[in-house]
């Protein structure tokens, strides 16, 4: 059965039930549960946690339990911000549409660009990784010691497979959202179970006294004063971050859920609950079983930090091992799938109040997705990794590290917005006192500080991979590089589409959903 034309369908703000929202997005389709899983998806547990969990052992010890508690903590406080400026205005736009409507289209469209660049950069990332682990996994099944796996290190053969994984990823996400629901629900339920059946299998190694470096766990795990060094808690803390990103895709979605007022900041909070315990209960995991020595299957080992899963996956799980290279490919292919939807829609609501071309605003006729928008990410995200990837790894890997400065970036303008936005309605309640003041102030302004601190410490020329330009760090140069385009081509819009930067098509006045709460 054909899909209804779009003439046939209303259009409303707030659609529950079906229909189509103001932008022509499918209303209605996606759940509590369904958003939650497409936030795990994103996050990629499986995938960032194995790439983290190493060198965040080298900066604090067995105190990388604290640190992903401290992580969570502004992750928290921002996600309740988020739930606010979502109840009273849900719009794909996120980010962009809620800075805009609390501090001006100039902020507004910086936080849009911090957001679309942050998940393309990501993006080429994921697909890279896919890569590897395809090559990792054929060679573990085939037993050829290290013979094939060293075939995902040949650019070409790397870009090649990268670019097959991101047409198929594309062609995912350009369909409805149903289709994506469907393809999240098992790479996630595998993805997270491989996991769950590892940590557990490690405890039980453990108490069996099959433990590589067995090691019983302390109250001390979980103190963050223990590290005994700031620069390590901040270290940490931004690895942390890292670890949590993503769970905003929820919000970026809200005009295709059911009941959008509610069910993205519910399906936000939960997200960050339910990956803070998976991470607690991974990272408690591996202490116990592998200590943290820098020799053999110490966590502290510099020769396996880049993949603890794989190095400590055949001393856990034996035979089995090849599930958890599974996972990890599992996690980042799914993630590269599912990271589609956030800048797809915030280029769409950029497009739809003339931030961008309108040729953005255009929606799939049949799938009533963002086909434009979802297409021009994939592109830039390839073409951006084919040529980082045949100029160096290092150049690219270092752009990744600078990732970390654009989620802190359009994370604490978003918070900042919720506090400002919602500055007469502070002391209406206690509710609102904490939510639309306290924590998202304490959560931006956490984010504002790491923003600062790393964007100081990385123009140290040893940061990162320890390349540099004119003696300045390259992440400082990359991270400050993708910020000042952006601010290129805000300005280039601005000539080309004065009327958004004149708030004509999207103003600071207060939304319909907003002034009906205040009645």
């Amino acid at each position: 059965m054909s899909a209804p034309s779009e003439a046939s369908v209303p259009k409303t703000d707030a659609v529950a039930t079906g229909g189509l929202s103001q932008k022509g997005l499918s209303a209605g389709t996606i759940g509590l549960l369904g958003a939650v899983v497409i936030g795990i998806s994103c996050i990629a547990p499986a995938y960032t946690l194995t790439a983290a969990l190493g060198p965040t052992v080298s900066e604090v010890g067995f105190q990388v339990p604290a640190i992903i508690l401290v992580g969570f903590i502004p992750m928290l406080l921002v996600a309740f911000g988020y739930r606010e400026l979502n109840r009273a205005m849900p719009d794909s736009g996120t980010s962009f549409t809620w800075a805009s409507r609390a501090f001006g289209p100039w902020i507004g469209w910086m936080a849009g660009w911090g957001l679309v660049a942050a998940t393309i950069l990501v993006l080429s990332n994921l697909a890279g990784i896919a890569v590897e682990f395809l090559f990792l996994l054929i060679d573990q099944i085939a037993g050829s010691p290290g013979t094939i796996a060293a075939l995902a290190f040949n650019p070409f053969i790397n870009v090649a497979v990268c670019l097959l994984f991101m047409l198929a990823a594309t062609l995912v996400s350009y369909r409805d959202m149903q289709t994506t629901q469907k393809l999240q629900y098992v790479l996630v339920t595998f993805q997270v179970a491989v996991l769950l059946i590892f940590s557990i299998t490690a405890l039980v190694q453990v108490a069996q006294g099959n433990a590589f470096d067995a090691s019983l766990p302390e109250l001390s795990w979980f103190n963050p004063f223990a590290v005994g060094s700031v620069t390590a808690v901040v270290a940490g803390l931004s690895l942390s971050i890292f670890i949590f990103w993503g769970w905003d895709v929820t919000l970026t979605m809200n005009e295709e859920t059911k009941d959008p007022e509610k069910t993205p900041g519910r399906a936000a909070t939960l997200t960050v609950i339910t990956i803070v315990v998976l991470y607690l209960l991974i990272a408690v995991a591996l202490l116990m079983f592998a200590g943290t020595g820098a020799e053999g299957l110490g966590l502290g080992n510099p020769d396996i930090q880049d993949n603890v899963f794989f190095y400590l996956s055949g001393p856990v799980l034996g035979p089995m091992a090849f599930l958890v290279s599974l996972a990890v490919l599992t996690s980042s292919a799914s993630s590269l799938q599912s990271t589609f939807v956030g800048p797809a829609r915030t280029l769409l609501a950029m497009g739809h109040y003339g931030a961008l071309p309108k040729k953005f605003a255009q929606i799939s006729p049949r799938f009533f997705t963002p086909g434009y928008a979802t297409v021009v990410s994939a592109i830039v995200a390839s073409v951006f990794y084919t040529v980082m990837r045949l100029i160096s790894e290092n150049v690219l890997w270092d752009t990744i590290t600078a990732l970390g400065m654009m989620i802190c970036f359009y994370y604490g303008i978003t918070a900042f917005a919720c506090v400002w936005y919602f500055r007469r309605q502070w002391l209406d309640s206690t509710r609102n006192l904490f939510f639309t003041l306290l924590f998202p102030l304490v959560g931006g302004a956490i984010l504002a500080a790491l923003f600062v601190i790393t964007l100081v410490d990385s123009m140290d020329p040893d940061y990162g991979s320890g390349s540099n330009i004119a003696g300045v760090g390259l992440v400082f140069v990359l991270g400050m590089g993708v910020i000042l385009l952006g601010v290129i081509v805000m300005i280039w819009q601005a000539i080309k589409r004065p009327a958004f930067f004149r708030g004509e098509t999207l103003s600071l006045e207060s939304p319909p959903s907003l002034r009906r709460a205040k009645r």
